[in-house]
């Protein structure tokens, strides 16, 4: 580089006097360091009208293409310099970074090397070294890199913010931030190292850390689209949903075709229940990447729930044909995947592994924690039940009378809890029934992993799966020796690391469908779902109280709208429309799919006044109303769930149609163990036919209705003590394979 000479900066207001080419290159250089690159690109180009060979200015030109994102002509530019000073060890580290700006890591690398030769003692090009090893997957190395730049250049601020980026890349997230640190102590203002200190507080689960850091990066760099981006993530974690879509939009702004933010925005609008939005910016990321399945299966889901039919029916196809060709693997969330139509076991699995082959490489790729310790002899099992779902849900009504019915004995038996704290009475009620209740909301997955690991769990139930707010990275860490997917989840893992044990029973996970499932399969004699005896029924209310007409045959189904699919709803309105009077009772879930509900009936001669949407009442308040519907009618292929034992325990018969995967097979799976098997249909056809006829003949009904009530607690189904006791002879058996060194299936008679 020429020497500097102090001179009238060249400015985009004013032609520049004749000058020196020192001059101009001195002027480029510091409108460059000031990021003016418009100014910078004319003083290079106007020190190239004085001497077009100057490789000072070629190269200065490249850099200023560099910063502006233009690398391919960078590299040119640089090259052209190159050829005039060959052995100029900046030049060759810029060319490196231009490479790398291309996407081309070992060539970046390879010049780097080549400055280094150069010159040994170059931290920058250290440093830059470690950034094309890293892009090379090559982290060890890359981190020695960092390392060898520090020691020529202690104070290099933007070496030690690399370095944390190796040590996040190794899972050494501590280390990281301390690296973060240190390079903030030495250039305060440093809007990236602020960013991914952010990054690794947020993977320590150090979550309001993490926003401090988010907000910091953005006050130094207010344009910085992708901190909004993570912001918004922290905040989505933090529960601030309102917060969070406000900080995707403020980086959708900044940056109006960036598809993750799109995305994420998505997310939290669904989250919101703003689900007509959420599927608008779904539609976004794929007008912008019309390739991304990831969006795609979101989209496809939203629609789903919103009822709109019309707009995906040729979709369902491309997904399944997605992951039988693993396209886009790991992309498809295999929850949404279920709720597709005619999905095959075999399709479930696949998407499941893929899945979870992309999501948690970097954790299965680790040794697994319990590997690290012999367990101690002792006469109880300990049982850690994992979820984020102990509040006023599902899982928790139908699971809380199991918890408190556990032999204390041979059990004990500790929750782990990643979800909210609702103050409702199920939580309390949870809280009291663990014998120890933990709450790992904002610990790490290492760090909850690690949790469970130092409590000495034997065998870890998940009780999430793949459904909303899932944290299957400590499954993937592998805390326990035992480890079981269970409940919340009606199919497979996809990985043997995840989960050793899938609990299911006879109907829903038969033995033949064993290739299915990355789990073996331990079979309870009756049903899988555990049901709560002591869930009180609220006062039946009068008809007109619940919104029904006086008169007239009343269907239900209180599914969510995403499990009603158009040949469901087909058969429901067949069914309406033979029936004079009768009306169809489903859940109010959102205006849209409500009137496309209406709008669809209406095109297949159903009037709309024949459809009456209940609103959600707690759960003893709905199963008094409950009592008032005359036949459930289930969903098809997403069969019902909590939904149908419901309908059971209120003595409401439900007709169902049995399928080919776990997810089809559930509503059979309770009406065999609440001994009504002959509701179980085998076709679309019968399953029309055994609705009609019982709706036609109220005396048959009336019998079953019958006995439903006199049978509701002496039927497997219903009988949690049973049940408890199952379920721990379950938990004996898997201990007693695990301490024989096998994993052979389990199935209770």
């Amino acid at each position: 580089m020429s020497g500097k000479t102090n001179v009238a900066a060249l400015t985009m207001n004013s032609e520049p006097e004749i000058v020196t080419i020192a001059q101009a290159i001195q002027t480029a250089l510091e409108h460059l360091q000031a990021e003016r690159l418009m100014d910078a690109e004319r003083a290079c180009r106007h020190a190239l009208t004085l001497e077009p060979n100057n490789a000072e200015a070629l190269h200065l030109l490249g850099v200023t293409a560099h910063q502006a994102g233009n690398n391919t002509v960078a590299v040119e530019l640089i090259k052209k310099a190159i050829r005039f000073q060959p052995s100029n060890p900046v030049f060759l580290n810029d060319l490196g970074k231009a490479c790398r700006g291309l996407g081309r890591p070992g060539d970046a690398e390879s010049y780097c090397r080549q400055a280094l030769a150069l010159k040994p003692d170059y931290a920058e090009a250290h440093s830059h070294l470690g950034n094309a090893l890293r892009d090379l997957g090559q982290l060890e190395q890359a981190e020695e890199s960092y390392r060898q730049a520090l020691v020529y250049k202690p104070d290099y601020a933007e070496a030690h913010s690399n370095l944390g980026n190796a040590l996040t890349g190794l899972g050494r997230a501590k280390d990281a931030v301390a690296s973060y640190r240190q390079a903030l102590a030495l250039k305060p203002d440093f809007a990236v190292a602020h960013y991914n200190l952010g990054g690794s507080l947020t993977e320590l689960g150090r979550l309001k850390e993490a926003e401090v850091s988010y907000r910091q990066a953005l006050e130094y760099k207010p344009d910085f689209a992708v901190a909004y981006n993570n912001l918004g993530n922290t905040l989505r974690n933090l529960e601030r949903l309102n917060e969070a879509v406000k900080s995707y939009r403020q980086a959708v702004t900044l940056k109006p075709d960036y598809a993750e933010a799109h995305s994420n925005l998505g997310n939290a609008l669904k989250d919101l229940g703003r689900l007509n939005e959420s599927a608008e910016s779904y539609r976004r990321v794929l007008a912008l990447k019309p390739d991304d399945t990831e969006a795609r299966s979101a989209w496809v889901h939203q629609c789903q729930q919103l009822c709109t039919w019309s707009e995906i029916e040729h979709e369902f196809e491309a997904l399944r044909g997605q992951v039988t060709k693993s396209l886009g693997a790991g992309r498809i969330t295999p929850f949404s995947f279920l709720a597709l139509p005619d999905t095959s076991g075999s399709e479930q699995y696949a998407c499941a592994r893929q899945f979870a082959e992309k999501k948690y490489s970097a954790f299965l790729s680790r040794p697994p924690l319990y590997g690290t310790r012999s367990y101690r002899s002792r006469d109880k099992l300990r049982i850690g039940y994992l979820s984020a779902d102990y509040y006023e849900h599902a899982t928790s009504h139908l699971l809380a009378h199991v918890i408190e019915l556990h032999d204390r004995r041979h059990f004990e038996v500790a929750a782990y809890s990643y979800g909210p704290d609702d103050e409702s009475a199920i939580y309390k009620r949870m809280r009291v029934a663990f014998d120890e209740f933990h709450d790992i909301r904002y610990l790490s997955s290492e760090a909850a992993a690690q949790r469970i690991f130092d409590d000495e769990i034997d065998i870890l139930v998940d009780l999430k799966g793949y459904t909303k707010d899932t944290r299957t990275h400590i499954n993937a860490l592998r805390p326990a020796p035992v480890q079981v997917n269970w409940l919340g989840y009606p199919g497979t893992l996809g990985h043997p690391q995840l989960a050793d044990y899938l609990i299911g029973d006879p109907i829903v996970t038969p033995l033949e469908h064993a290739a299915h499932y990355s789990e073996t399969l331990a079979l309870m004699p009756h049903c899988y779902q555990p049901n709560d005896r002591r869930r009180s029924v609220g006062a039946r209310p009068s008809r007109n109280e619940a919104g029904l007409p006086d008169k007239g045959f009343v269907f239900c189904s209180f599914n969510q709208s995403y499990k009603i699919t158009q040949p469901v709803f087909e058969l429901w309105c067949r069914l309406l429309g033979a029936l004079r009077g009768s009306v169809l009772w489903l859940l109010q879930s959102n205006p849209t799919a409500q009137d496309n509900l209406w709008r669809e009936a209406k095109t297949r001669g159903i009037a709309a006044d024949r459809l009456i949407f209940a609103p959600k009442l707690p759960l003893p308040a709905h199963l008094g109303r409950l009592q008032l519907a005359d036949l459930a009618l289930d969903t098809y292929p997403y069969t019902s769930h909590t939904t149908a034992s419901d309908a059971l325990w209120t003595g409401v018969p439900l007709v169902t149609l049995i399928g080919e995967t776990f997810v089809s097979r559930v509503a059979a799976s309770l009406l065999h163990a609440a001994g009504m098997s002959e509701l179980v249909t085998g076709t679309a056809d019968s399953y029309y036919r055994l609705a009609l006829n019982l709706a036609q003949q109220p005396e048959r009904l009336r019998q079953i209705r019958t006995k439903l009530i006199a049978d509701r607690l002496t039927c497997p189904l219903f009988d949690s003590e049973r049940f408890t006791r199952d379920l721990e002879r379950i938990y004996q058996r898997m201990w007693i394979n695990h301490r024989a060194g096998t994993r052979n299936p389990i199935a209770l008679e």
